[in-house]
């Protein structure tokens, strides 16, 4: 077999004892991956969120093979199962309903055991709503946080929210259409009307439609058209929020210039401040002079 091309490994047998996490479309079936269907069609089972969803994904590229459903409801047998069959030589692939397993979804438990077993875990990558909107946003894909689904009890979604609001990178986050507009309300009511957010559904299918920039402009389109399907928004960084060593400069400037008003030498001020916050006394003379505090 010639390793060197990347097309040889078509139609290579699955290897036995090994659970494949396979990427399969997030929408339009034809973003199947060759190696993807190579796998779903010979591993000895097939593991997923909902037998009906796949079963239409295997009809589609002409696939027959045993589904079994396995999702965060599934019993510790199940589980148990899925690895004595492991163990046995048996291949197995885990797939979600749509996009690459174990985001927003379950298994990695499933992951975490197999490999405590000394079995071999392999992924075969496919689409990510996640990463295919963030790519396509226009908004800073240097660095990102993935939050998935918003929680929908009011302190875990407060404390989610919250972590936005104050995330200096691009933030991405999964809304359904029952709630889209309640989240969107809440991020604008949170960040203001300046964070740049393109919100996106569709993806990937004809109807893919994508809403930005401005919070205020999304909400009026998507209040004026029917709303289905999962939304995917991407939201940029907080770019003022003061960064700690600055909210600590603010607040001994601060200090500072009460402490001097109050008839103490910068010396003096300079000492007292060093041992209240740890900082040595040039540090502070360098804030002194910077600021100009007389």
């Amino acid at each position: 077999m010639n390793t060197n091309n990347p097309l040889s490994h078509r139609n290579r047998e699955p290897e036995r004892g090994v659970l494949y996490i396979v990427g399969t479309p997030i929408g339009n079936l034809e973003d199947i991956s060759l190696r993807a269907s190579n796998i779903l069609k010979k591993v000895s089972l097939i593991a997923c969120e909902d037998t009906r969803i796949t079963g239409k994904l295997l009809k589609n590229i002409s696939i027959s093979n045993k589904l079994i459903s396995f999702h965060k409801y599934s019993s510790k047998d199940r589980f148990d199962f899925l690895i004595s069959k492991l163990k046995n030589g048996d291949s197995i692939a885990l797939v979600s309903d749509a996009g690459m397993p174990l985001i927003s979804d379950p298994g990695y438990h499933l992951v975490r055991e197999t490999k405590n077993k000394n079995l071999d875990v392999i992924c075969i990558p496919g689409p990510c709503a996640a990463i295919t909107a963030l790519v396509s946003s226009g908004i800073d894909s240097s660095k990102f946080t993935f939050f998935g689904f918003i929680p929908k009890s009011s302190k875990e979604r407060e404390n989610i929210l919250k972590k936005i609001f104050e995330n200096q990178i691009t933030s991405i986050v999964y809304e359904s259409p029952k709630r889209i507009i309640k989240l969107l309300n809440d991020l604008k009511d949170l960040c203001g009307i300046d964070r740049d957010i393109v919100v996106m559904k569709e993806i990937t299918k004809r109807y893919e439609e994508h809403f930005g920039y401005k919070i205020e402009n999304i909400i009026e389109k998507l209040e004026g058209i029917e709303l289905k399907g999962e939304y995917t928004l991407v939201i940029s960084g907080n770019k003022n929020i003061k960064k700690e060593d600055e909210v600590k400069e603010e607040y001994l400037r601060d200090e500072l210039i009460e402490l001097i008003q109050a008839g103490l030498s910068h010396s003096a001020a300079a000492n007292f401040l060093s041992k209240k916050s740890g900082l040595s006394k040039n540090k502070i003379y360098k804030l002194i002079l910077g600021n100009h505090l007389k």
